[in-house]
This record gives C-alpha cells, sequence and structure tokens, in this order.
C-alpha cells in the first residue's frame, strides 16, 4: 500500500479536497483507504449505545458489525498513540491510503494552501511537500502549483506521484 498525504492548516480545505478526489480517483480504478489524524480526543461512539457500554465497562476492543459495514474501536488506555504506520498496518489492502494530517509525517505530502488562512506554507519546511493546491498563486514555490479546483489534475498527479496505474475501463 502505497500513503499519499494531503497536508495543511486548518481550514485550508483538506476535507472538502479529500471528498472530491476520492471519488475521482475510484473513477480511475484506484482503490483507496483513508487515514484521518485527530487532534483532539474524539469519540464516535455515544451513551446510551451498547458498544458505549462495553467500552465504559471496560473492554480494550469493541468491534460493531451489520450487513452494511463495521467499525473497531481499540481504547488506548494509556498506551502511546499509534504511529502513522501502526494505524496503516491495520488497513485492509488498498492501492492507495490518503493520510489527513500528520503533517510531520515522512511520506509524500499534497499541501492544501490559501493565503486567506493565514499561516504560512509548509513546503519550504519539509521536503515531503511534492506539491501544493492553491486557490491562487504560491509566491516563490519551487515545487508543482495545482489549481485546488481541478481536481482531475490534483488525481492525475497523486497518482504518477504514487507510483500507480490509472486501471479506468
Amino acid at each position: 500500500m502505497t500513503l499519499f498525504g494531503i497536508a495543511g492548516w486548518s481550514g485550508s480545505g483538506k476535507t472538502t479536497l479529500l471528498a472530491k478526489l476520492i471519488p475521482a480517483l475510484v473513477a480511475r480504478g484506484i482503490t483507496v483507504s483513508t487515514i484521518k489524524h485527530a487532534h483532539h480526543r474524539f469519540d464516535l461512539d455515544t451513551p446510551g449505545k451498547d458498544s458505549h457500554t462495553h467500552r465504559l465497562a471496560g473492554a480494550t476492543e469493541v468491534l460493531v458489525g451489520s450487513a452494511s459495514r463495521y467499525a473497531l474501536i481499540h481504547e488506548l488506555r494509556g498506551a502511546p498513540e499509534p504511529t502513522l504506520d501502526e494505524l496503516a498496518a491495520r488497513l485492509s489492502p488498498v492501492d492507495l491510503v490518503l493520510v489527513e494530517g500528520f503533517k510531520r509525517g515522512r511520506h509524500q505530502k499534497l499541501e492544501v494552501w490559501r493565503a486567506a488562512v493565514g499561516k504560512p506554507p509548509l513546503w519550504p519546511d519539509d521536503p515531503a511537500v511534492v506539491a501544493v493546491a492553491s486557490d491562487g498563486p504560491v509566491p516563490g514555490c519551487a515545487i508543482p502549483v495545482l489549481d485546488l479546483d481541478d481536481v482531475e489534475a490534483i488525481a492525475a498527479f497523486v497518482i504518477d506521484a504514487a507510483g500507480l496505474r490509472s486501471r479506468a475501463a
């Protein structure tokens, strides 16, 4: 599996881009999974659900399954946060794993950058950023700059940078 990141500051449009990029890649015959880094304590489980009750009772893992999907909830209970590689190892094999967040990781990344967010670009200090997707000019940028609204061009770039081949019919 190949990891490829979508990185940028909060509010830059990473999730919006991923929501458009994933179907563009799938349409080209690329199987895709995602890993999203959460910076805050998050919870997919809610009080009143049996799975929540199981976790509160002390279960380390709760696997919830149905005819449509399943979800594994693993409580760290003081263990260190898993690394990106450890999380990726838990996924079923696919062609490409898109990673949102983990902006300090060493995997290849596309930076989503908007001047309006008011934050400096990541690419000058991160050699793993191989291109920038932006809604305007990126002054002094020494790597490819892609139009943030041109999802087809971004998909083609990601496929090429990840060393994959489109298998669209």
